[in-house]
């Protein structure tokens, strides 16, 4: 902790809530802390005091003239020359023990994201002061209202309960409100389970399902955002246009006059449409410019960027202002539902209200009613006008696509979350409470809107709401076009500050123009914003836009409910909302009814929005960065590896399901370069053990020392053994142990690693072919050592000789894999060619399988064992049987037995010194002979009879295997008491001259079965 955090010293004590006083314990104190009674008003502090007061709270709410007297850093929290009370737990205050750092304004260390250090200040000098935080009603409830309540009721709703009746609207209504309200209690949950940053629901989603998910459902949902804009824009336009027809540059108002006044039934120019209904013939309606949309919307959309482009504090200032006009029209609507009388003769010669011709209204009447109880789809303009030649046919499905943006706008709340004051109450109740009411209204306006006016009326009364509307219909218009004003501004303002908050995640690069720091505003977002929003303004038809809107609002609101489903069901320890009406079957009917609801509007939008989330969330696969940030999907990996693990059992797995979990010993001999934690030739052939990518290996290492020492040490390491592991494309994990010696860290490693029938079966490493040349004494005891444990362990072991010539992934090998099979080993060796086989280097070469049999007549009922053996596990491979008896026939020219010869005659001397040396130490001693600090028994003849064993086989592998891409052969298992110098003067014989060879030992049990 910084001690700019920190003032005083000695004995100060700080208050607590409730006026208590916290002192520090004397040095015969028998308390740690005690707590006494203080008068509330007590605020002095004793400057020589010992214990350091302690600021905790919000940035910004540290007193800057307290930071000027702090003590100066002297090394750190516990730093030397400081005096500590709890010196015995090695922390200053409870504040280290709460890990409350972050709260103190000390920097901490920086998190997978960056976005979570956003909070944290470092605070030398002078705080930045705090924001003003909003409460539930003007933080959520107001903003949620305004999104919700817009364009969509004003201006379509009445002509939604006409076509679709009130029957189906009621339906329809019910259906959206539904999906919303679980939605609501989803993200209420989400959001009380702990502090909200910024972002709204890509917060939300990305730090429950993850980055990729969270990105890509982001950037749908800003695109829905700011086609959003376009769409209260176009809204706003329409209306003010019908207020104020003589505003049109491209509509021919006079003509639609003088078919008003003069020639109401007949066929007048394009502005001015007869529509037929139910058999009759309306009135003439006004229908808009299209290029009088485009025209306003653009002025209007610049216009709205300008004031975005201000900063947040001047549109916090006015969009308030926005929300009285909108309470105030719906209160004038449903006073004039009640008010509405038949329509009046006089008004359709008033000239003024031209467009609000009461002719139709019928005022609440059951006989309207049930008129406009069942539903009447039929074909319209692209104006949404009915007309029989129509080319756009309507149905429910259709309706949904356009009435689901007026239940939109839930998000509004948790889109402020960074301002609100506690965003663990605020968001749940004033979410909530906006939707409720809102769907309460729809319900309501329902039945009074389609009993209130025939369906004549309602179909082509576009502004049915304004003509209704108490006392007058321009308070309808000023309602209208002010609350998608604001609708509009809320979406330009949400859409730019949602884009810099994915790009200050730092997971997609191609998002770095779009940063921002902390407390700035997004300048290039809200470009960027801008150019999309009049891009949909120039398509000019809002029945258009609507859908694509639908579209990525219901995405967003998917993954809401699935992070909550997940979550819930998974249950983890850190899932602990304060929200407690919640239950994963509720966010589980929320996603799929969201998806429903997505394929009835349109099965092609709903495929096209998928494919784009789909293809957003590729691209971060493959170009984002790497981001921890304890999704719900890491829970759920963690839950399904524990109950796999459980149902796997303590028994052995059956051959059938026999997957090589490999341990890779990574460097046990020699020296590779620092920055190279692991032979790069282990990690290939770790790759060779795995069939199409399946499989995991188990990436070793072991330091020697005192684990308390070296404890930061084996970390580092860990961390950088993982990082090579990756980098080299394998299925791994990375582990380090510390340990005195690497016998004694091996011993550890093969009894504990793993879990269950997890564990690692199969011990890989490397021959150590460096023993000899550099005079490596201590390593044949540790070889063998290796080798008896994992007998003992029943674990197989693979070693590998002439790693360095071990090929990659695209060095292609031809000839044929070798294999001596000798003794039965479970058919390891067998697996193993198999799985060689279907790598690339690999793929060209043929299998070919040596036997030994003792006798001539014993070859050929070998041979067919063998064939039949290898047919029944579906393996192809050549049978070749050796004879003992050929060992002694010498090949023509026989240069392989010349230089085998050579080596055994150089290791009959070495043995023979070496038995001589220790004979002579033992007698001189007069102890029995001794061998690595352990008694041994010596045979002469039988290391004679091993060394010609091994002399024959290498003889027989440079005689038929000498051009062969890899050899196999089994593994022979220490002779008990035999002197490990020994058995390492045997093996080196076995591999002399021989470039590429794995020698094999299997373990108490089959890995391949001749059954299905």
């Amino acid at each position: 902790m910084n001690n700019g955090d920190l003032e005083g010293g000695g004995d100060e004590a700080f208050n607590g809530k409730g006026g208590r006083k916290y002192t520090p314990v004397g040095a015969n104190d028998r308390a740690v802390l005690e707590i006494s009674s203080m008068d509330p008003g007590f605020s002095s502090f004793d400057s020589k005091s010992s214990i350091r007061q302690i600021k905790v709270g919000t940035q910004g709410n540290l007193d800057s003239a307290g930071r000027e007297g702090s003590v100066p850093d002297n090394g750190g929290a516990n730093g030397p020359g400081r005096e500590h009370k709890l010196e015995l737990f090695g922390f200053d205050s409870l504040v280290n023990i709460l890990c409350l750092k972050s709260m103190t304004g000390e920097q901490i260390t920086a998190p997978s994201s960056p976005r979570d250090s956003e909070d944290v200040s470092i605070t030398n000098g002078h705080p930045r002061p705090s924001d003003v935080k909003m409460g539930t009603m003007m933080g959520v409830f107001v903003p949620c209202l305004q999104s919700i309540l817009g364009i969509i009721y004003y201006i379509r709703f009445s002509w939604i309960i006409g076509m679709g009746g009130i029957g189906e609207s009621l339906l329809l209504v019910s259906l959206c409100g539904l999906c919303t309200f679980l939605t609501g209690i989803s993200l209420s949950a989400i959001a009380t389970n702990g502090a909200m940053k910024g972002g709204g629901p890509y917060y939300l989603i990305g730090r429950a399902l993850g980055p990729e998910v969270g990105v890509s459902i982001g950037l749908c949902f800003f695109l829905g955002n700011a086609v959003a804009g376009a769409l209260y824009v176009l809204g706003a336009v329409e209306t003010f246009l019908k207020a104020v027809p003589a505003a049109g540059i491209f509509t021919d108002f006079e003509a639609f006059v003088k078919g008003c006044v003069w020639s109401l039934a007949d066929n007048l120019v394009v502005y001015e449409t007869t529509t037929k209904v139910n058999g009759t013939v309306s009135k003439p309606v006004l229908s808009i410019s299209t290029h009088d949309l485009q025209i306003y919307g653009i002025v209007v959309t610049i216009i709205l960027c300008l004031i975005v482009f201000g900063g947040v504090k001047i549109i916090n200032r006015v969009a308030p202002a926005f929300l009285v006009p909108v309470l105030f029209s719906v209160f004038c609507i449903l006073i004039g539902v009640f008010l509405a009388k038949k329509d009046d003769p006089e008004h359709k010669r008033n000239m003024l209200i031209v467009m609000f011709d009461t002719a139709g209204v019928t005022g609440l009447s059951l006989k309207s009613f049930k008129d406009n109880w069942s539903s009447d789809y039929q074909n319209t303009n692209d104006a949404g006008i009915p007309d029989a030649d129509g080319k756009v046919e309507w149905n429910f499905n259709a309706l949904v696509g356009l009435f689901f943006p007026a239940v939109t706008g839930i998000m509004a709340g948790s889109n402020r979350s960074a301002s609100l004051k506690d965003t663990q109450r605020s968001i749940p109740i004033g979410t909530l409470a906006a939707t409720l009411t809102t769907s309460g209204l729809y319900l309501v306006s329902v039945f009074l809107l389609g009993a209130v006016a025939t369906r004549d009326k309602l179909l082509t009364d576009r502004l049915l709401t304004a003509t209704i509307a108490w006392p007058f219909p321009s308070i309808i218009q000023i309602g209208i076009i002010l609350s998608t004003l604001g609708a509009a501004l809320q979406s330009l303002t949400g859409a730019p500050r949602l884009l810099a908050a994915i790009a200050n995640d730092d997971i997609l690069p191609v998002l770095n123009y779009f940063k921002v720091a902390d407390g700035s505003e997004p300048y290039t977002a809200n470009l960027f914003t801008a150019i999309i929003c009049m891009g949909c303004v120039i398509i000019g038809n809002l029945d258009l836009i609507t859908p694509t809107v639908t579209m990525f609002f219901l995405l967003c609101y998917t993954g809401v409910n699935l992070s909550c489903f997940l979550l819930d069901l998974l249950d983890a320890p850190s899932w602990r909302p304060r929200w407690k009406f919640h239950h994963w079957s509720a966010s589980l009917l929320g996603a799929l009814l969201c998806i429903v609801i997505m394929l009835l509007i349109s099965w092609s939008f709903t495929v096209v929005s998928l494919a784009l989330a789909s293809l957003i969330y590729y691209y971060v696969s493959i170009k984002g960065k790497a981001g921890d940030w304890g999704d719900g999907f890491k829970s759920a990996y963690f839950q399904l590896a524990l109950r796999s693990l459980r149902s796997l059992g303590a028994n052995q797995v059956h051959p059938k399901n026999w997957y090589p979990i490999p341990l890779i010993f990574c460097r046990p001999w020699g020296k590779l370069p620092e920055n190279v934690p692991c032979h790069p030739k282990l990690a290939d052939f770790a790759n060779c053990m795995r069939k199409k990518g399946r499989g995991m290996s188990i990436f070793v290492n072991i330091l020697d020392g005192d684990y308390l020492e070296r404890a930061e040490d084996a970390k580092d390491a860990c961390k950088q053994l993982d990082t090579y592991i990756n980098y080299k494309n394998c299925e791994g994990v990375a582990e380090i142990i510390v340990a005195p010696n690497m016998t004694e860290g091996f011993r550890g490693i093969v009894q504990t690693m793993g879990l269950g029938n997890l564990k690692p079966n199969i011990v890989v490493m490397r021959y150590p072919e460096i023993w000899r040349r550099e005079n490596l004494k201590e390593i044949p005891a540790i070889f063998v050592g290796i080798i008896n444990d994992c007998i003992v362990a029943n674990k197989a072991v693979v070693i590998v000789k002439g790693l360095d010539e071990w090929p990659n992934e695209y060095q292609r090998q031809y000839g044929t894999i070798d294999l001596y099979w000798i003794v039965r080993d479970g058919g390891l060796m067998l697996l193993l060619s198999q799985l060689l086989l279907t790598k690339e280097s690999f793929e060209s070469c043929k299998i070919q399988v040596f036997c030994i049999a003792e006798e001539d007549s014993d070859a050929e009922g070998l041979k067919a064992d063998v064939k039949k053996f290898l047919y029944d596990l579906r393996m192809l491979a050549e049978v070749i049987v050796i004879t003992i008896k050929s060992w002694d026939v010498q090949p023509e020219g026989g240069s392989q037995q010349d230089e085998s010869l050579e080596a055994f005659t150089a290791a009959q001397q070495r043995v023979a010194g070496y038995l001589a040396e220790i004979k002579a130490a033992a007698k001189k001693e007069g102890t029995p002979l001794m061998a690595d600090g352990k008694t041994v028994v010596v045979d002469e003849q039988q290391a004679e009879k091993f060394l010609y064993t091994t002399l024959k086989l290498n003889s027989t592998i440079l005689r038929y295997s000498r051009m062969a891409a890899v050899v196999l052969v089994s593994l022979p298992p220490p002779p008990v008491s035999h002197p490990t110098y020994c058995y390492m003067e045997y093996m080196d014989l076995l591999v002399e001259n021989v470039p590429r060879l794995l020698m094999v030992r299997g373990y108490r049990r089959d890995v391949v079965t001749l059954f299905t």
